[in-house]
């Protein structure tokens, strides 16, 4: 297992013996305050605990500060190439800048964001993506290159980068190793952090739709976090910014590293099923996930809907309290022991109220996100 350095960003401590964080960025117009905060809060709700956005222009570096007052999670503002938005991020508030030295001229333009970040204990992001790697400017196009070569010069970058901070006595850094191929990215990460103490920020960038990028992005994220590789993880989908949140959150539940909202288990069905499991399904997700309460009081439970009797039950008589269906009804149990029979028109009222009342009637509690 890997160990890095503690950094930290906001209230969030990141590195090893502490909780892997969830990002997300906005695809909102930054210089709308507005529209941003909303989205941020919007995010917030399904549990993000770092949220990223674009900053242009100057015009939008200086609307930094009013979507702060408005949100209540820590703020990074990503920049490219211009010292000065770096500079002007700072002073409006934010917590965390992904700013790479080496594309910011002179060393004099580094120190000074160095500086202003050190003053006002912000953290610094170098983001290295395969497909922006300077490497490629010296092939003049030519990439035909093996997952090893690519990993090698995206860590040789990160490193250069890292060490511009590490010259100017700056650690409260992070840096990620971004492809959309998921050999490169686990490549790249594995070596770096077979190189260096600095927290790693996860993703696959591009990872694609849903369906596609949420399984590309389980396989490589997993396969890393599972080696404690990775601090903080983001999942970049071609999807509203809550399912990348929800995603994330899916990934760490799987690997038991973090709880978010219940264990929900149902059945493919079969020629047996008399009811629609699937809608029942789709709806109580729906409603948990879209409250942060419920989801709050959900988190850590383990809820089943099943198809059948016949299966029921039995096979899921460790989940807290779940339905088995029947012909157009349900059997109600709790820890496998059946209770009474509902409609399935009750069923995810039914659900939803038992959530709300089962910490109380059990005396658990239910960990939060």
């Amino acid at each position: 297992m890997y160990k890095t350095r503690q950094v930290q960003v906001g209230p969030y401590t990141l590195g090893t013996g502490n909780p892997v964080r969830v990002q997300s960025m906005c695809n909102t117009d930054t210089r709308d305050a507005a529209a941003t905060a909303a989205q941020i809060n919007m995010l917030e709700n399904a549990g993000c605990e770092i949220n990223r956005v674009a900053v242009p222009d100057m015009q939008a570096a200086q609307t930094l500060g009013e979507i702060k007052k408005r949100i209540h999670t820590p703020l990074v503002a990503d920049i490219h190439f211009d010292y000065k938005l770096a500079l002007e991020a700072i002073k409006q508030g934010v917590d965390k800048v992904r700013i790479n030295p080496g594309n910011i001229g002179a060393i004099e333009n580094t120190k000074e964001v160095v500086k202003a970040c050190a003053d006002h204990n912000v953290a610094i992001r170098i983001g290295v993506n395969a497909g922006s790697v300077k490497y490629l400017k010296s092939v003049a196009g030519q990439v035909n290159l093996t997952d090893d070569k690519w990993a090698e010069v995206m860590v040789q970058e990160a490193l250069e980068q890292a060490n511009i901070l590490e010259q100017l006595n700056f650690k409260n850094v992070v840096v990620s190793l971004k492809s959309d191929d998921f050999a490169r990215t686990l490549k790249a990460n594995e070596l770096f952090a077979s190189q260096s103490d600095i927290p790693l920020h996860i993703g696959l960038t591009e990872a694609g739709s849903f369906l596609s990028g949420a399984v590309k992005s389980s396989i490589a994220l997993g396969t890393l976090l599972q080696k404690g590789i990775g601090s903080t993880i983001r999942v970049s989908l071609t999807e509203d910014p809550t399912l990348q949140v929800r995603t994330a959150y899916e990934i760490l539940k799987a690997l038991g590293m973090r709880k978010y909202g219940p264990n929900l288990i149902s059945c493919p069905t079969c020629g047996r099923t008399q009811v629609n499991v699937a809608g029942a399904v789709r709806e109580l997700e729906k409603r948990i996930y879209s409250n942060k309460d419920l989801l709050a009081k959900s988190t850590g439970l383990k809820i089943a809907v099943m198809g059948c009797i016949v299966n029921g039950p039995g096979e899921a008589r460790d989940a807290d309290f779940g339905i088995a269906g029947g012909k157009g009804e349900g059997l109600y149990f709790e820890k496998g022991q059946t209770m009474f029979k509902l409609p399935q028109e009750e069923w995810v009222e039914f659900l939803i109220n038992k959530i709300n009342t089962w910490k109380k009637e059990e005396g658990k509690e239910n960990e939060t996100l």
